[in-house]
Protein backbone atom coordinates (compact mmCIF):
# COMPACT_ATOMS: atom_id res chain seq x y z
CA UNK A 1 0.00 0.00 0.00
CA UNK A 2 1.48 3.26 -0.78
CA UNK A 3 2.70 5.82 1.55
CA UNK A 4 0.37 8.82 3.25
CA UNK A 5 -2.63 7.79 2.34
CA UNK A 6 -5.29 10.29 2.22
CA UNK A 7 -8.94 10.57 2.12
CA UNK A 8 -11.17 11.63 -0.72
CA UNK A 9 -12.12 14.43 1.11
CA UNK A 10 -8.65 15.55 1.42
CA UNK A 11 -7.82 15.09 -2.14
CA UNK A 12 -11.09 17.17 -2.90
CA UNK A 13 -9.22 20.38 -1.56
CA UNK A 14 -6.25 20.38 -3.86
CA UNK A 15 -6.43 23.26 -6.52
CA UNK A 16 -4.64 22.07 -9.37
CA UNK A 17 -4.67 24.55 -12.22
CA UNK A 18 -2.96 24.50 -15.16
CA UNK A 19 -0.51 28.19 -15.58
CA UNK A 20 1.31 29.26 -18.08
CA UNK A 21 4.86 30.52 -17.36
CA UNK A 22 5.56 34.11 -17.85
CA UNK A 23 8.35 35.33 -16.39
CA UNK A 24 11.76 33.64 -15.52
CA UNK A 25 14.06 34.96 -13.03
CA UNK A 26 17.27 34.64 -11.29
CA UNK A 27 17.27 34.68 -7.55
CA UNK A 28 20.50 36.05 -5.47
CA UNK A 29 22.87 33.08 -4.48
CA UNK A 30 20.47 30.14 -5.91
CA UNK A 31 22.10 27.60 -7.35
CA UNK A 32 18.96 25.71 -7.98
CA UNK A 33 16.10 28.42 -8.17
CA UNK A 34 14.32 30.10 -10.26
CA UNK A 35 11.80 33.11 -9.76
CA UNK A 36 8.60 32.29 -11.65
CA UNK A 37 5.86 34.38 -12.56
CA UNK A 38 2.90 31.95 -13.65
CA UNK A 39 -0.42 33.15 -15.03
CA UNK A 40 -3.48 31.16 -14.03
CA UNK A 41 -6.20 32.68 -15.13
CA UNK A 42 -7.94 35.23 -12.95
CA UNK A 43 -4.32 35.77 -11.37
CA UNK A 44 -0.62 35.06 -11.73
CA UNK A 45 1.23 34.32 -8.71
CA UNK A 46 5.02 34.54 -8.09
CA UNK A 47 6.39 30.62 -7.41
CA UNK A 48 10.08 29.27 -6.37
CA UNK A 49 10.99 26.60 -8.42
CA UNK A 50 14.31 24.13 -7.71
CA UNK A 51 14.61 23.11 -11.37
CA UNK A 52 17.27 25.25 -12.48
CA UNK A 53 19.73 22.47 -13.24
CA UNK A 54 17.16 20.75 -15.95
CA UNK A 55 15.56 23.82 -17.23
CA UNK A 56 16.86 27.14 -19.27
CA UNK A 57 14.99 30.20 -18.90
CA UNK A 58 14.25 29.87 -22.69
CA UNK A 59 12.68 26.44 -22.14
CA UNK A 60 10.80 27.53 -19.22
CA UNK A 61 9.05 30.82 -21.05
CA UNK A 62 5.74 30.57 -22.22
CA UNK A 63 5.68 26.81 -21.13
CA UNK A 64 2.06 25.76 -19.54
CA UNK A 65 2.53 23.71 -16.78
CA UNK A 66 0.14 21.98 -13.73
CA UNK A 67 0.37 24.20 -10.30
CA UNK A 68 -0.72 23.27 -7.01
CA UNK A 69 -2.14 26.84 -6.36
CA UNK A 70 -3.64 26.60 -2.57
CA UNK A 71 -0.69 25.80 -0.99
CA UNK A 72 0.20 27.57 1.62
CA UNK A 73 2.93 30.66 1.21
CA UNK A 74 6.64 29.97 1.82
CA UNK A 75 9.30 32.32 1.60
CA UNK A 76 12.12 31.18 -0.29
CA UNK A 77 15.79 33.17 -0.71
CA UNK A 78 13.20 35.99 0.80
CA UNK A 79 10.71 35.84 -1.58
CA UNK A 80 7.15 34.66 -0.85
CA UNK A 81 6.61 31.74 -3.21
CA UNK A 82 3.03 31.14 -3.90
CA UNK A 83 2.34 27.41 -5.23
CA UNK A 84 4.36 24.13 -6.63
CA UNK A 85 4.62 23.42 -9.84
CA UNK A 86 4.10 19.81 -10.44
CA UNK A 87 6.47 17.50 -11.74
CA UNK A 88 7.75 13.98 -12.23
CA UNK A 89 10.91 12.44 -10.48
CA UNK A 90 13.28 9.79 -10.87
CA UNK A 91 14.33 8.29 -8.22
CA UNK A 92 17.81 9.35 -7.84
CA UNK A 93 16.23 13.17 -8.53
CA UNK A 94 18.68 12.81 -11.62
CA UNK A 95 16.06 13.77 -13.99
CA UNK A 96 12.84 16.23 -13.43
CA UNK A 97 10.11 16.45 -15.63
CA UNK A 98 7.55 19.10 -15.53
CA UNK A 99 4.00 17.69 -15.30
CA UNK A 100 2.40 20.32 -18.34
CA UNK A 101 -1.51 19.51 -20.15
CA UNK A 102 -0.90 16.79 -23.06
CA UNK A 103 -3.17 19.26 -25.52
CA UNK A 104 -4.03 22.80 -25.58
CA UNK A 105 -6.23 23.70 -22.76
CA UNK A 106 -7.00 27.51 -21.47
CA UNK A 107 -4.73 28.77 -18.54
CA UNK A 108 -7.14 28.52 -15.02
CA UNK A 109 -8.46 25.03 -16.02
CA UNK A 110 -9.12 22.79 -13.05
CA UNK A 111 -7.45 19.47 -12.40
CA UNK A 112 -9.72 16.81 -11.74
Amino acid sequence: MPEGIINFSDWEKLDLRVGKITEVEEIENADKLYKLTVDIGNEKRIVCAGIKEHYTKKELKGKKIILFANLAPRKMKGIESQGMILAAVNQDESKVILISPESDIEIGSKIR
